[in-house]
Parts: structure tokens; C-alpha cells; sequence
């Protein structure tokens, strides 16, 4: 079983591009980390959905995949991580949506797994 990581970032309104292209560049880096299965993460944005409202004002999108609920955890409770997102997210942020699942095994192969 592959368990999927999700996040949703949304700065606050006045916070720049530049600080926006550093947090994309920072947590990009967090695939290295062994809890991130075969280094895949994948880090997007600024949202193209249409209409725009559809992302309830949400900008970039954090997917990771993790072998189990221990891999997660450990992804979380990593200094790495903590650097990044206080760091390049927190002072700036405005909202944050996580959503995480695992997958049932018969889909892995679905995720290139």
C-alpha cells in the first residue's frame, strides 16, 4: 500500500512572488528525504483551474508519496520540513489543506509504484 500526501498552500494577499518562487524552490527539496518514496514529490502552481473560484483561493499543491503511515509521520516530524515550512510558508500563509489516503495495492502500479 502507498500511502498519498496532499497539500494545498494559500498565501495571504500581499505576500510576493518572490517569496512564493523561494517556498516552491525549499520544499522542492524535501524529496530527497528517504520517508518520500522513491523521491517522488511534486510541487505545482499557480492554480490554472477554471473558473479561478473552483481553488477557493488556493495557489500551489504539494503531492508525496509515502510507503505507510510511519514514512508520513516521519516526513512530518523532520527538521528538513520544518525548516522549509516555517521558514518559506508559515509567516506567510493564509490557509493550508492537507488531505492524505492510502491506496489500495491493486492501484499502485497506477502510481508507477
Amino acid at each position: 500500500m502507498v500511502l498519498v500526501h496532499i497539500v494545498l498552500f494559500k498565501f495571504r494577499a500581499e505576500v510576493g512572488n518572490k517569496v512564493k518562487q523561494e517556498f516552491l524552490s525549499q520544499i522542492k527539496t524535501l524529496k530527497s528525504l528517504s520517508c518520500v518514496k522513491s523521491q517522488r514529490l511534486v510541487v505545482g502552481g499557480p492554480s490554472i483551474t477554471t473558473p479561478i473560484e473552483k481553488s477557493k483561493g488556493f495557489q500551489y499543491a504539494l503531492v508525496s508519496y509515502h510507503e505507510d503511515r510511519t514514512a508520513l509521520a516521519e516526513y512530518q516530524a523532520s527538521s528538513e520540513h520544518e525548516r522549509v515550512t516555517s521558514t518559506y510558508f508559515i509567516p506567510y500563509k493564509e490557509d493550508l489543506v492537507r488531505f492524505d489516503f492510502e491506496t489500495d495495492q491493486a492501484d499502485e502500479t497506477l502510481l508507477g509504484f
